[in-house]
């Protein structure tokens, strides 16, 4: 069994970002802006041993992925930057 050390960055009802863990009810983190939460996001998926951090707009929609080291991703990008 593989534990999921994914996060979702997702806007708070009340004002605000959260970092939550896919089907939690409460958050992991809560920041005032989305550029924390995601820095958070990332923090707290690397200390977990790496994955996911999935990024959503207001919307809701997802608007960017990262895949956090030592996490395993399975379609890495083909530029060497």
């Amino acid at each position: 069994m593989s534990k999921s050390n994914n996060r979702h960055v997702v806007p708070n009802p009340g004002g605000g970002w959260d970092v939550k863990k896919p089907g939690a009810d409460r958050a992991s983190a809560h920041t005032d802006t989305k550029h924390a939460a995601e820095q958070r996001g990332r923090d707290i998926v690397r200390n977990a041993g790496g994955g996911e951090l999935r990024i959503h707009a207001l919307d809701g929609r997802i608007q960017d992925s990262d895949t956090v080291a030592p996490g395993n991703d399975s379609n890495p990008p083909r530029d060497t930057k």
